[in-house]
């Protein structure tokens, strides 16, 4: 009962902070398929923003991708992680052969679980969406048919900057992009260019004015 109570709560919560606007622009919801969600990232909130905006049949097979120093550094955050939000957790230290995270993610994920991750790999200040890291690459060349659902989340960095540490409610938006995978043989730096355009892309629609209509006499 806590963690149904904590889980809701913190959906609602999200919600409300946010004030998230959700847009759905070439797919659809869809819990039948794997799907990895890359976005952007400026805040902390935003894993668990896009966790929510997800409708409740996909957010149960939807897993966030954190790192395990900073949700296990203190008991509300384990439980947290490990109760409410069921977080593939990764250890960013001492990365090795046997210490793969990918593996990690790949063994959790299983047959049945989405994911979200940033593959920015840190957040950003200044808006700019930085070059991808290329975890995401390995992790699609391993499950090729795994779906990527670029993500695109604006006024999050003002909810929650780095380096504050509460929330101040703000209108944001959470827009979904086309789905794309990765195609045979193709390079790690041209899988990574078209991964963060598709993230890119959404921005640029996002910032788009629409055009006066013309009236033709």
């Amino acid at each position: 009962m806590l963690v149904w109570l904590s889980k809701n709560a913190l959906i609602l919560l999200a919600k409300f902070i946010s004030g998230a606007s959700i847009r759905w622009k070439g797919c659809m919801p869809e819990a039948s398929c794997q799907r990895v969600y890359i976005a952007n990232h400026t805040s902390h909130l935003d894993g668990i923003v896009i966790w929510a905006a997800l409708p409740h049949e996909v957010r149960e097979k939807t897993r966030l991708v954190a790192a395990q120093d900073y949700w296990e550094g203190g008991p509300i955050r384990r439980f947290l992680a490990k109760k409410v939000f069921n977080v593939i957790l990764v250890n960013r230290e001492n990365v090795s052969i046997r210490n793969n995270p990918l593996y990690h993610m790949l063994e959790e994920m299983g047959d049945k679980y989405s994911i979200i991750i940033f593959p920015e790999g840190g957040r950003s200040t200044s808006g700019v969406i930085g070059e991808f890291k290329s975890g995401v690459y390995y992790l699609v060349k391993k499950r090729p048919e795994l779906e990527l659902i670029p993500v695109y989340l604006d006024n999050m960095n003002r909810i929650l900057p780095k380096g504050f540490l509460l929330p101040a409610p703000m209108l944001s938006r959470v827009i979904f992009g086309a789905p794309l995978w990765y195609e045979k043989n193709e390079s790690k730096d041209a899988f990574l260019r078209r991964a963060r355009e598709s993230v890119v892309q959404l921005k640029e629609f996002h910032d788009e004015k629409p055009r006066a209509k013309v009236h033709n006499e």
